[in-house]
């Protein structure tokens, strides 16, 4: 440790006032010189010597709550500092908890004297805009003397995870999520068939089918037939080449806040959702949990980079629309700007596949020109894609339930 990097102004001050105090009192034969400038000397040193010790008395304790916030939801953080010793005290205590500058300013805190075994609880609030995986912590100290000529710095604890996770608009019922869904009929559970089975220990007695009991002599039940599941797939376009701007309100954000949105819509609905992106190809396929996790980790990849078993734009899409899908289960492609190829590669991937194909252009993107969005949205409408133009989730909210549930339909269509 360099004592001069641990000395405040005061105590730098100090030490150079005593050192040229003594020299001019050796210089000029003054002995009082000289002791004023050992004391002024001395002073520092003292008081570097009195908190050399005090980190290691120091006992710390953190919490943060819920460790897992959507975008716009509040955290707390909880930190404890305890003086372990039984005698001695502890004073002029300040410190800091590390913060990623995206979270905001890095809170500050007096925490004062700290007698022996006393405990002082302190906390902050977070509420962060931007989702992600964040290190919060550890604690900074700053233990002083108590005429303030030492300032020594001390690391205390760990850190710990804040997951921020995408926001989410609540999307109305639509024709979007509707459809016919096939079956086949096997013994479960689901809608009557006509052939009928032997009764079984469990089975609900107003499914016995009548007439063919009175004909076989006991008890026959009505087989049932469920429905195909319904599964739905959703690409969020990650090509940094494709979006523009920063922070909260960029095209990105607003693209993984609309995938998010219809992710947890679709699940609501019944369907089993996959979520894909195009650097890292299939990223969730599970609960609302696991998407949300998921995509709170989404980050724009340039050209080239990433899984190279990705669905990039340029290929590969129309076969991920027609095998990822199955029942009632919609294609959505939630896009940044497209090219001319783009264009292309989406409109044969709806000839591939019934289904409905539904796709959200970001009007906020790195689009070439401004008649580039328009161009884009009459081409896919011409194949037969519904498509949605957003600025924002909350503009998604406003569009869904509108578009007819026939293909090669305009969103916001009335």
């Amino acid at each position: 440790m360099n004592p001069l990097r641990v000395l405040t102004l005061r105590g730098l001050g100090l030490v150079l006032f005593g050192a040229a105090t003594v020299a001019t009192g050796y210089q000029l034969g003054q002995r009082d010189f000289v002791v004023l400038g050992t004391l002024a000397f001395a002073i520092p040193l003292l008081g570097l010597l009195t908190v050399t010790g005090t980190p290691r008395r120091v006992a710390h304790t953190r919490a943060l709550r819920p460790s897992r916030v959507p975008v716009g939801t509040e955290a707390r953080m909880l930190l404890q500092l305890t003086n372990s010793s039984r005698v001695l005290p502890i004073g002029g205590l300040l410190g800091a908890d590390s913060l990623p500058v995206i979270l905001g300013q890095e809170p500050r805190f007096t925490v004062g004297y700290l007698g022996p075994r006393d405990v002082r609880d302190l906390g902050y609030r977070l509420r962060p805009q931007m989702r992600g995986h964040f290190r919060i912590g550890p604690l900074r100290l700053w233990f002083t003397d108590p005429l303030g000529c030492v300032r020594l710095p001390r690391t205390l604890g760990s850190s710990v995870s804040l997951l921020v996770t995408p926001s989410v608009v609540a999307l109305p019922e639509s024709p979007l999520t509707g459809g016919a869904a096939t079956s086949h009929p096997v013994a479960g559970s689901g809608e009557d068939d006509v052939i009928p089975r032997e009764y079984r220990h469990g089975d609900d007695p107003r499914r016995v089918h009548w007439r063919s009991t009175a004909r076989h002599g006991q008890l026959m039940v009505r087989r049932e037939e469920p429905r195909s599941r319904d599964r739905s797939e959703i690409l969020l376009d990650t090509r940094t080449t494709a979006h523009a701007g920063v922070g909260p309100d960029s095209s990105v954000e607003v693209c993984v806040s609309a995938a998010a949105s219809i992710a947890l819509h679709l699940r609501e609905r019944g369907h089993e959702v996959g979520v894909s992106t195009t650097a890292d190809g299939e990223i969730a396929n599970g609960p609302e949990r696991a998407i949300l996790d998921a995509l709170a980790l989404v980050r724009p990849v340039p050209p080239g980079k990433g899984n190279p078993t990705a669905t990039p734009l340029s290929g590969g899409v129309p076969d991920l629309a027609a095998s990822a899908t199955s029942g009632r289960g919609m294609f959505v492609a939630v896009l940044g700007a497209l090219d001319d190829a783009d264009t292309a590669t989406l409109v044969r991937a709806r000839e591939t596949s019934g289904r409905a194909h539904v796709a959200v252009l970001c009007d906020l993107a790195a689009w070439p020109g401004q008649d580039a969005p328009r161009r884009s949205e009459q081409a896919l409408v011409s194949a037969g894609w519904t498509v949605l133009r957003v600025d924002s989730a909350h503009e998604l909210a406003r569009t869904w339930p509108h578009p007819p549930a026939r293909p090669g339909s305009r969103g916001g269509d009335t």
